[in-house]
Order: structure tokens, then C-alpha cells, then sequence
């Protein structure tokens, strides 16, 4: 039987619930063909069965912070996903803070262990420095969903370097997320 992935390309192509903004870049334009990427590579491997919060660049997620958030959390309920992935960028006031770090609702976890696998492997795929595992307890994705619920904040879109990574070259992100979650779950 196939492992339910659904991930959860964060933020909306426009308000409400639009992304952080650095580099002349734009969150949700980042995280949506990373999250495209990563949903293909899961498919070809044949052990998954993939959905998307935004499976076109256009499609809009609710009508409020809110609405977006409590529809992308129901969608992975109603449908029965094994694992919640969301895809973010990082912002700093602080232009060299950089690397991937990720949350979880508790520690230990089943979502916790993921998230380590994950940020792993992003690091070893984008040389990005792994910044680690945190426990978040206030995020809504992570407290609403019924599965192992990870947020990744992919790099920081306020760092150059980071930015142009992310932004350039998605396919690298989607290996390395990839890579982590293939290696927790098979």
C-alpha cells in the first residue's frame, strides 16, 4: 500500500496568506515548484501517493489566513495522509542568517525523527547549513493535522546566496527533501 504524502506548498500566490518576500522573490513563488518537484520524484518511485495544497501556480488556498490554513489541514485529514510535509522560506533582519532548520509539534515524535531525516539530506543535497530540528507548538499545521506533521523552512529568502539557491535551482531542494523522506519511511 502506497505512503500518503501531502505537501503542503505554504503561502498563496497573493494575499491573503502571501509569503515572505526578500531578493526580490517571493515565498510562494519558491516553495511551489519545489513542492511540484518533490511530488513527482515521490510518484516515480512508486511507493507514494502525492498531493498538493497548490497543484497549479495560480490556485488559491482559502479566503483569510485562517481559511488557508484550517482548508490545506483539512485536505490532509479528510484524505488520509500518512505524513504532512509544508514547504517555507526563512526571513532575518539579519541578511547572513542562513540555512534549513524545520518544526514539529512534540519531541520525540514520529514527525520530529522525519524532520531530522529531512533537514539531513537537504543539507548534504544543497550544502546548506543544517540549522535543526525545533519543537513548535503553535503552529497550526502542526497542532490540527491527524498525521506526522513537518514545517521546513528551506532556506532564508533574506540571504543572497540562500535565496538564489532556492530560487534557481528547485529541483536541489526537491532531491534533498526527497532523499529525507525516503530514507524515514522506507
Amino acid at each position: 500500500m502506497a505512503i500518503k504524502i501531502y505537501i503542503d506548498q505554504g503561502h498563496n500566490p497573493q494575499n491573503p496568506n502571501a509569503g515572505a518576500e526578500g531578493n526580490g522573490l517571493r515565498e510562494q513563488d519558491i516553495v511551489y515548484p519545489i513542492g511540484i518537484e518533490l511530488a513527482e520524484l515521490l510518484r516515480a518511485n512508486g511507493n507514494f501517493e502525492v498531493r498538493l495544497s497548490r497543484p497549479t501556480p495560480t490556485t488559491q488556498v482559502g479566503t483569510s489566513n485562517t481559511t488557508s490554513l484550517r482548508l490545506r489541514v483539512s485536505d490532509a485529514n479528510s484524505w488520509g495522509a500518512d505524513y504532512f510535509i509544508s514547504l517555507h522560506t526563512n526571513a532575518s533582519s539579519i541578511a547572513s542568517a542562513n540555512g534549513s532548520e524545520a518544526f514539529a509539534f512534540s519531541r520525540p515524535s514520529v514527525a520530529f525523527s522525519l524532520g531530522e531525516s529531512i533537514l539531513r539530506s537537504l543539507s548534504e543535497v544543497t550544502g546548506l547549513r543544517n540549522r535543526g530540528m525545533q519543537v513548535r507548538t503553535n503552529l497550526y499545521v502542526l497542532r490540527k493535522t491527524a498525521m506526522p506533521a513537518v514545517l521546513v523552512e528551506l532556506g532564508f529568502i533574506t540571504n543572497p546566496s540562500d535565496a538564489a539557491l532556492m530560487s534557481q535551482n528547485p529541483a536541489l531542494f526537491a532531491e534533498g527533501l526527497y532523499q529525507g523522506i525516503v530514507n524515514y519511511t522506507l
